[in-house]
């Protein structure tokens, strides 16, 4: 895969942003000092345990946003961009120094961001209503804004399969009011597409959600995890899973899981093919990350303070586990690696 540095310099002046890292949770009773094995993370089943670093634990690595989301990993720059949707900008987390600095505002209000096989940025941008790829230039090109003549609600969340093709969800919650976008009518279904950047083809490859959202492929791109976000209360909070047939179609839709009392978001899998999910609005004990085996069975959580949006692997080794959680950033070390992504 051809790689290069990837605007080291914002397109905009890179400006701190000056809210520090801070202490959470019952347990933390020292700014600094966890004591190991970090309770947050918590094994519900024995296979979960090969995964857990018993001397590492759970960070606070910011906290200052509105909604923190679409944490994407840039490892030829060592830092992490991810976006705070309400306050309309993209920010930038720096590996090396900690510090957080604004990386674009305004940015119509972006939430999902992923990378493709050439490394550029891809993002899901509620406010313009489009798909949006970032050059190496820091120019802008739009990939997708409308299908069959009408225009995007609002594409949410996004990944890259390996052949090149952009698959993405677009639920509309960014037209549902003016804090995470702007309040506009729906022109379209909620849908999960795929887009081949190259010739511009697009088709919807599911149409049956209520509310699409995250979604991630399987190490071995024969499945596609998809979460509904949409349910209404006393229904399962689900995420799917599909059959992916010839790299361009979905087929044998099920039930993977069942989040339960609260919903998930964002997820992502690792090399074995456990999906971790982001999982809130459940309360105390609930919120944080949810940890599944491909069976489908919940066998780790990782808790958190916050409901947790989204979430990546990151660091030099792709086993550092970045976690994007209402007003905060957080990080984990674990015996895991994201699965393999551009």
């Amino acid at each position: 895969m051809r790689r290069r540095a990837f605007l080291t310099r914002s397109v905009a002046a890179a400006a701190a942003v000056t809210a520090a890292p801070g202490s959470w949770g019952s347990e933390r009773t020292d700014q600094s000092i966890v004591r190991y094995p970090d309770p947050a993370i918590v094994a519900l089943d024995p296979r979960f345990d090969r995964y857990r670093q018993g001397n590492a634990a759970v960070e606070r690595l910011w906290t200052g946003a509105r909604w923190a989301e679409g944490p994407v990993w840039f490892g030829d720059g060592r830092y992490l961009l991810f976006s705070d949707i309400p306050n309309n900008r993209i920010l930038r987390w720096t590996e090396e120094t900690g510090e957080v600095s604004v990386f674009r505002n305004p940015s119509n209000y972006t939430n999902g961001n992923t990378r493709d096989r050439q490394g550029r940025l891809i993002s899901c941008e509620h406010d313009s209503r489009r798909v949006t790829r970032t050059e190496y230039d820091g120019t802008i090109t739009v990939l997708l804004d409308r299908y069959q003549g009408k225009r995007l609600n609002a594409p949410n969340d996004v990944v890259v399969h390996s052949d090149g093709s952009i698959w993405f969800t677009d639920p509309g919650y960014g037209i549902l009011s003016d804090y995470e976008g702007h309040v506009d009518k729906f022109e379209l279904p909620a849908a999960v597409y795929r887009l081949d950047p190259a010739s511009g083809d697009v088709t919807v490859v599911a149409s049956d959600f209520a509310r699409p959202n995250g979604l991630c492929f399987s190490p071995d791109e024969k499945r596609l995890y998809i979460v509904d976000t949409g349910q209404p209360r006393g229904k399962p909070h689900p995420i799917r899973v599909f059959d992916v047939v010839d790299g361009r179609q979905l087929a044998n839709g099920r039930m993977f899981c069942d989040m339960g009392a609260g919903g998930s978001d964002g997820i992502r899998c690792d090399v074995d093919g456990n999906v971790w999910a982001a999982a809130g609005w459940g309360g105390d004990g609930y919120d944080g990350v949810h940890v599944f085996a491909p069976d489908g069975q919940l066998i780790g959580k990782i808790r958190l303070p916050e409901t947790c949006a989204n979430l990546c692997f990151g660091g030099a080794r792709r086993n550092r586990l970045f976690m994007a959680a209402s007003q905060s950033l957080y990080a984990l070390y674990v015996n895991s690696q994201g699965a393999q992504v551009p």
